[in-house]
């Protein structure tokens, strides 16, 4: 779980993750919402998929971004199970 925190703490991969709740998204897409060149953007998308949060389709030279929402899903798990479910437990 410690890469999927290391891959929220940047700015620019939580923008990405935001964008790709709504919908899949191709890398030209994403590049089009952000002010990131396009190394930058290439290492922002391997840190993502190697924590599982995103996954990715090929057609021809497009390649398509998909939020992994098992992986979000399980990490939210986790930390209500870590933390509490937020009901008053007589703190």
């Amino acid at each position: 779980m410690s890469d999927v925190f290391s891959a929220l703490s940047s700015p620019v991969r939580r923008e990405i993750l935001s964008m790709l709740k709504d919908r899949d998204m191709t890398a030209g897409d994403i590049a089009d919402h952000l002010d990131v060149g396009k190394s930058t953007l290439s290492g922002h998308f391997n840190v993502l998929k190697a924590a599982d949060l995103v996954s990715t389709s090929r057609s021809g030279t497009t390649i398509t971004y998909s939020l992994n929402t098992s992986v979000v899903e399980e990490m939210l798990a986790a930390l209500v199970g870590m933390f509490g479910h937020g009901e008053d437990e007589g703190n």
